[in-house]
């Protein structure tokens, strides 16, 4: 039996709303997925930290504060300083549409805005986030 895919959920930055981090969170739970939660305010610094001493194989943001292209940047910046490339980043929250292609070249390999069903980001996961080998 292979390892269960892990998933670290942050709420980078200042934002407080985390009911749909809470929601996601338990939704990958719920399908059979390891999630650590980081809980509010977290640094960029803090979740990579996170990230790596997991062994996460994605991460998975919530930014509905408007300061998403400097927290994306800055935990993708953080974790290639880290040699954690392989480690998958996604997202979402309020995110205007012109942002995503931005965010994509940047190395975000999915947003999910609003109205994105948990169905929808299990799916997604499943498919885009390597399971590891036990």
């Amino acid at each position: 039996m292979g390892s269960r895919i892990r998933v670290v959920v942050a709420k980078p930055g200042l934002d407080g709303h985390d009911r749909g981090a809470k929601v996601v969170a338990r939704a990958l739970r719920d399908a059979g997925m390891e999630v650590v939660y980081t809980g509010l305010h977290q640094t960029p610094e803090q979740i990579v930290e996170t990230a790596i001493q997991e062994d996460a194989d994605a991460v998975g943001l919530s930014v509905l504060s408007g300061a998403h292209m400097t927290l994306f940047r800055r935990v993708l910046d953080l974790l290639a300083e880290r040699g954690a490339t392989d480690i998958v980043v996604f997202g979402g929250g309020i995110i205007p549409d012109a942002d995503i292609p931005e965010l994509e070249r940047l190395g975000v390999a999915k947003i999910f805005t609003p109205g994105a069903t948990t169905q929808a980001i299990v799916e997604w996961v499943r498919a885009n986030v390597t399971q590891p080998v036990a």
